[in-house]
């Protein structure tokens, strides 16, 4: 049996509500043995014989289409890759300090390197950002709320598709999923 998370992109926002129990009923109509939601952002955790990576994701996306009328991104991501992505985080201090104000903005693909350069450049305030993978993490010092990153990042037309969650998810999403 192999398990998945799939963060959608931009759910339990605004308009775009999306209940628990949709959710699962997608996972159920893609033959999922198991699955399990976390929080109202649409986390959902999985496990069943398939294979992810962009099939599952295409999968995902259809089946919330089909269900509920509504089209949005999903990255999926195994266990081991929850792992890597932990390890690998170049904020560890300040997610020990500050785990909330740590984010990782999981992405669809790659950052292209010059995106990386173009979004660099645009930040105009506190807050700072590696890449790592499909992965972008992101350090808030001072405050989410107060930050003009997003703002920043939308005057470049460049910002990555991708959903982000803050590190006290993550690393629950990557307990859950090692239980």
């Amino acid at each position: 049996m192999t398990a998945f998370v799939a963060l959608p992109h931009s759910i339990n926002t605004g308009k775009r509500k999306v209940l628990k129990e949709g959710l699962l009923g997608i996972a159920d109509d893609l033959g999922f043995d198991h699955a399990k939601t976390y929080l109202a952002s649409g986390n959902l955790l999985l496990w069943g014989d398939h294979a992810g990576g962009e099939a599952l994701e295409a999968a995902l996306e259809d089946g919330l289409e089909k269900r509920m009328g509504l089209r949005t991104d999903f990255m999926v991501r195994s266990p081991p890759d929850l792992r890597s992505i932990i390890g690998e985080n170049p904020f560890k201090a300040e997610a020990r300090d500050h785990p909330s104000h740590v984010i990782v903005n999981f992405l669809k693909a790659s950052l292209p390197a010059d995106d990386e350069t173009i979004l660099r450049d645009a930040i105009t305030g506190l807050e700072w950002f590696a890449v790592g993978g499909r992965e972008l993490y992101i350090d808030f010092p001072i405050s989410i709320a107060d930050s003009v990153l997003d703002r920043d990042w939308k005057k470049t037309k460049r910002s990555p598709v991708g959903t982000t969650r803050n590190w006290n998810t993550l690393t629950a999403l990557a307990r859950m999923m090692d239980a």
